[in-house]
């Protein structure tokens, strides 16, 4: 009784540590087994193994008369089970993608409008919208815009700022 219970206590130990050092065994020996098992040895699938294998045979074991011997098959495929279902939860957030993070050159070709006027060949600001929020951007352009004027943005020139034409109606 007292090792499953120790298997038990482990796997929940190594569950713990999981949170911090969950891949090392995909990446051991140099890469070799990168992929090759696809997160069926990570730490998670292993500590859910060896807890319901400790647990799973001490509840056989403290409520039958079976024996060590069935105990630890019981144990063994209690925690098979406990393994292949970890297994098929980290695959299933691991596909949870988020959409992609937008970039600065998304704002080519969106419209927006001037905030702040922008001399020839000097810089102004600009409100555009980017994944559905307002930003405020510094803005250059070749000729003056004056305030409240719809711009395009043809380029964008860093992370904070763009290169904008007056939109011709």
């Amino acid at each position: 009784m007292t090792l499953f219970l120790g298997l038990g206590i482990a796997g929940i130990v190594l569950l713990a540590l999981s949170l911090i050092f969950d891949g090392i065994l995909e990446g051991l020996f140099g890469g070799v087994l990168d992929g090759l098992f696809d997160g069926l040895l990570s730490l998670p699938v292993i500590a859910g193994f060896l807890s319901m294998l400790g647990f799973g045979g001490a509840i056989v074991l403290g409520t039958t008369g079976a024996g060590t011997v069935a105990a630890a098959a019981a144990g063994v495929l209690a925690g098979a089970v406990a393994a292949w279902l970890t297994w098929k939860f980290s695959q299933a957030l691991m596909r949870d993608q988020t959409s992609a993070t937008p970039r600065g050159d998304d704002l080519v070709g969106t419209s927006g409008s001037v905030v702040t006027a922008i001399p020839a060949d000097g810089y102004g600001e600009v409100l555009l919208r980017m994944a559905g929020q307002t930003v405020k951007l510094a803005a250059k352009s070749p000729v003056p815009v004056e305030r409240g004027t719809e711009i395009w943005v043809e380029a964008t020139l860093s992370t904070t700022s763009v290169t904008v034409r007056p939109v011709e109606r």
